[in-house]
């Protein structure tokens, strides 16, 4: 009788969380008071993102955070709100908060985003501590969401080559100056969007064939074994050494499109990480994504949703193993 393959263990990291906090008026408008439902407020940033859905799907993800004041104190109640395990450490300056109205005249989202504090050196330090300590050992991290203010970047570079040392894969989703470090140390996967990508390598991709270049490059030049860039409404590319597929994005009227991109990430870590056919995982991570634009505000991917947008996704396999 063949043994079940055990389940991965995943951790996420969140350099610069946030308490979400979201509402809705009938119009936006400018002087006048604006009335506003209840809010809603949830845990945020995009490792804890990551780490809600992966949990969705029915695996766990810890996540290793600084947290501080009163927001951080309530991001934590939310992360024990879903059963999700958390690895806090303390900082002196105050988790940051994100404000999404939903103008309902128009079906407009508004988002507002508040600075993060800054975390010291001998905060990072502390964060680079819990991450060593992690028991059991992760056999995958993603680091996800922004950078807080006044990190040096060099720093994510030589925390993603202490951990790829330590032979834990990192998935990398981040932006500007995040991504260059993450990609300079190399990563197991890395999900940029096509911006983030053109930004990145100093030059516009346009079309489909620029794309995959783009990938395959920083697959060849060893700076990440997965590249999966996410194409907006056009869907989004998986690629490897020997695989490159192209899933169509689901004809989705967005509710919300707070936490698609870490829906995403959460769906493809996950699969990949517990040895899927990448066809099979772009599959999951489209619907993730599919779903979490269908849930309001940042309520993310409802299971059932996964499971009911997931034989809709279509793959088209450009190369194979």
């Amino acid at each position: 009788m063949a043994q079940s393959r055990p389940e991965p263990v995943l951790a996420t990291l969140t350099l610069n969380p946030a308490l979400d906090i979201q509402t809705g008026v009938d119009v936006v408008e400018p002087e006048n008071k604006l009335r506003c439902d209840a809010p809603r407020q949830d845990a945020g940033g995009g490792g804890v993102n990551v780490a809600r859905v992966i949990r969705r799907l029915g695996g766990r993800a810890s996540c290793v955070l600084p947290l501080g004041g009163p927001a951080g104190q309530s991001l934590q109640g939310r992360l024990a709100a879903e059963g999700l395990d958390a690895v806090v450490i303390p900082i002196q300056g105050e988790t940051r908060q994100s404000f999404t109205v939903l103008d309902r005249s128009r079906g407009a989202e508004f988002r507002f985003v508040l600075p993060g504090p800054r975390l010291g050196a001998a905060e990072f330090r502390a964060v680079e501590r819990a991450l060593e300590a992690l028991q059991p050992r992760p056999d995958v991290l993603v680091v996800s969401g922004s950078l807080p203010g006044g990190l040096d970047p060099k720093r994510l570079t030589r925390l993603a080559s202490r951990v790829r040392r330590g032979g834990v894969r990192l998935a990398l989703d981040a932006s500007g100056e995040g991504l260059q470090a993450g990609l300079e140390a190399g990563v197991w996967l890395v999900k940029p969007n096509l911006r983030e990508l053109g930004a990145c390598l100093g030059r516009e991709l346009p079309d489909r064939d620029s794309q995959l270049a783009a990938a395959r490059g920083l697959v060849a030049a060893g700076r990440a074994e997965w590249v999966a860039l996410s194409l907006g409404r056009e869907g989004a590319l998986l690629v490897s050494a020997d695989f490159a597929g192209y899933a169509p994005a689901l004809p989705i009227t967005p509710v919300s499109t707070v936490g698609a991109g870490d829906s995403f990430m959460a769906g493809l870590a996950w699969e990949l990480s517990r040895g899927t056919r990448p066809e099979a995982a772009l599959s999951t991570a489209v619907a993730a994504a599919s779903a979490t634009l269908m849930s309001p505000g940042s309520g993310m991917a409802r299971s059932a949703d996964i499971r009911r947008l997931r034989p809709r996704v279509r793959i088209e396999i450009l190369t194979g193993p």
